[in-house]
């Protein structure tokens, strides 16, 4: 099951039957330092800027890159919104600031190997491990700019707003007549007139307009050359020397495109990630954490979404969604169940296996397997069914193992409830 499509079908199914659970999308997204260097390298405005990781590296920027500025802003570098009100586990206020060149060290400092909580990364928040050194700009006018993928018009969507470096969400409620929307025809391209709608759209007061037109084509290219499914400029802003500059980036890109965007992929920094998540990937395990206390294991997405479903039918909530795919081998079971069992909030496990080209035996061997090499110490329910499915449980069966059978599904996840919560 390609990841692409995983995304959109567990995103569609995690708010089923109670409250919205945690999420981790199947996307590539990167750091705002890396978003940058690679909008300079398509020709976009962008402010000149360094990360560093250290104290030696931020002394070193500071006379290399910046020896004339007065001041500078320092903004920390996590894989989540909302820096700037965010809060250190520390006590600092602030993950984005705007200080005198002889207080840089000072506040980047004291962001580095620091956790920074903010409104998207959870209370658990993230650690800081790279802090990104920016040139203060004049700024006269800031705006919003983005470009997404658009379903209705089954292309790229350009979004634009006269008003940026707030919330987009809040501008979209408050005054949703700024907010302009620009359908791209992804076979012909962005033209001259598609671009120009944009531009007037964000309402220029002092930028070359036809400077502006060729910027929002170039962020175009990127946007399709690079393979994004997200490209958002927060505030995207006008400078006093009539510039039109991205003064933010946030980019996302189609994880199906990996294997011709190498160089981008390699950005990927898995220290911001769900370290099962990783783990999961590096199995080949399509992998989702939640935040509930049943651990799933199922091969399919269709069935892994019916499955997380219907336990919360019975009053349940899955912890995860893992698909197995239809080739498994023993030694991804293996991994899977280590990843499931290092889940300290799993109180069952529910297998649901419907054997097609994936073999019931195969799962059942890697059930006894991860047993011995992992301690259960949770309740496991088990439905097999289909292909090998009585050598499967014969498997089981003669392995000793004190496992719950199930008939169905229904049966299944009523058992994986009763369970989890007796």
């Amino acid at each position: 099951m390609v990841r692409g499509l995983l995304n959109k079908l567990v995103s569609r199914s995690l708010s089923v039957a109670g409250k919205w659970q945690q999420q981790q999308l199947r996307r590539l997204n990167i750091h705002e330092y890396q978003g940058a260097d690679l909008m300079g390298k398509y020709g976009v405005n962008v402010p000149k800027g360094v990360a560093v990781s250290s104290v030696d590296e931020i002394k070193k920027a500071m006379q290399d890159v910046f020896p004339n500025q007065s001041e500078l802003v320092v903004k920390s570098q996590i894989l989540a919104g909302g820096r700037g009100l965010g809060t250190f586990k520390s006590g600092l206020k602030g993950g984005v600031h705007i200080v005198k060149a002889d207080q840089v060290e000072e506040i980047a400092g004291k962001m580095l190997g620091q956790i920074l909580v903010t409104k998207q990364t959870g209370p658990q928040g993230k650690v800081v491990s790279k802090v990104y050194l920016c040139e203060k700009l004049s700024l006269v006018n800031e705006m919003y700019f983005a470009i997404t993928l658009d379903r209705k018009t089954a292309g790229p969507l350009i979004i634009a707003c006269r008003k940026g470096g707030t919330s987009i969400e809040d501008l979209a409620e408050k005054f949703p007549d700024m907010i302009i929307k620009v359908p791209i025809d992804v076979f012909q391209g962005i033209t001259d007139e598609d671009a120009a709608k944009v531009v007037d759209g964000l309402a220029l007061t002092v930028a070359d307009r036809k400077d502006s037109i060729e910027q929002v084509k170039k962020l175009y290219e990127l946007f399709c050359k690079c393979d994004c499914t997200l490209l958002e400029i927060n505030p995207i802003a006008e400078t006093s020397d009539k510039q039109l500059v991205a003064a933010d980036a946030k980019l996302n890109f189609d994880d199906n495109a990996a294997f011709r965007q190498k160089e981008i992929f390699a950005l990927r920094d898995p220290s911001q990630e769900d370290p099962r998540e990783v783990i999961a990937a590096k199995a080949d395990l399509n992998y989702i954490g939640l935040d509930g206390e049943i651990g799933c294991m199922v091969n399919g997405a269709g069935l892994a979404m019916a499955t997380m479903d219907i336990i919360k039918l019975h009053g349940g909530t899955p912890a995860n969604f893992l698909d197995v795919g239809g080739n498994a081998s023993e030694g991804q079971v293996i991994e899977a169940f280590k990843i499931l069992t290092s889940d300290e909030k799993v109180k069952a496990i529910l297998v649901n296996i419907f054997g097609g080209i994936m073999k019931c035996d195969i799962i059942a061997r890697g059930i006894v397997n991860a047993a011995k090499e992992v301690s259960l110490k949770v309740p496991v329910v088990v439905r097999l069914e289909g292909t090998n499915v009585d050598q499967g449980k014969r498997i089981l069966k003669e392995s000793g193992m004190a496992l719950i059978t199930a008939d169905d599904l229904d049966d299944a996840a009523e058992k994986a409830v009763k369970a989890a919560y007796k």
